[in-house]
């Protein structure tokens, strides 16, 4: 039964990814443009984001894992419901660096709202404001995600998830994420995506590990995540 549900998800996200490849290059396109003009926008001040790269890092163990997604994608809400446990895991033992990398190739499919950015944006608040609640706060917001063509969820229902995760919710972070401080910065890190292997474009999720980008579909079952490493 395992490994028929892994099948089936990872076709899924091939589907997904196959149906977003257009849409994610010529958003990048566009955001590329888009960010030469009016320049990156405020870049986050923690000492857990790489700014070059928009990581936002989590754990300390030497090997990596990094993880390209975007809160309205429905195939990351899936792969973080299969494999969440097991990366926590993985960071917590100190194998490996988590690194998160929040990206908007969906603010088309929100009606108009942006939610791919707001949402990222709000992510890297977080980070900024009370690191070592934003993984909990990452998981809040995939454990409420709305539908991928939705309006998405409001900036007063992300700082309630933010609070419900513990995340120390002060009025200037509120601030940050009702005035989407870093959406400028997260359509700047987007085009920076890596295109995993057979694919034509950006797309999520993207893992990469150990600085390789791979296949998705060549992800063992959640329990033997831990061999990508050894």
């Amino acid at each position: 039964m395992a490994s028929t549900l892994r099948k089936t998800n990872w076709f899924a996200i091939w589907v997904s990814v196959a149906a977003v490849v257009v849409l994610a290059v010529v958003t990048g396109i566009v955001i590329a443009i888009n960010s030469a003009a009016s320049g990156p926008g405020a870049a986050p001040s923690s000492q857990t984001v790489n700014t070059e790269t928009g990581a936002i890092a989590f754990g300390s163990g030497s090997k990596t894992m990094d993880t390209y997604i975007d809160f309205m994608c429905p195939i990351c809400g899936q792969f973080e419901q299969s494999y969440g446990s097991s990366i926590q895991g993985l960071v917590s033992d100190g194998t490996i660096t988590l690194n998160v990398h929040p990206i908007a190739i969906l603010d088309s499919r929100s009606q108009g709202t942006d939610y791919s950015s707001r949402a990222a944006s709000a992510m890297y608040a977080v980070a900024d404001a009370d690191p070592a609640k934003a993984y909990a706060f990452m998981q809040g917001m995939f454990q409420n995600q709305p539908e991928e063509g939705s309006t998405g969820l409001t900036d007063d229902q992300i700082i309630a998830i933010a609070e419900g995760a513990g995340v120390n919710v002060t009025d200037a972070l509120k601030a940050d994420i009702t005035s989407h401080k870093y959406a400028k910065y997260v359509q700047s890190m987007t085009p920076k995506t890596p295109v995993a292997p057979g694919s034509a474009g950006i797309g999520t999720p993207t893992i990469a590990i150990n600085g390789t980008t791979i296949a998705n579909s060549t992800l063992p079952e959640p329990a033997q995540l831990g061999t990508l490493f050894k």
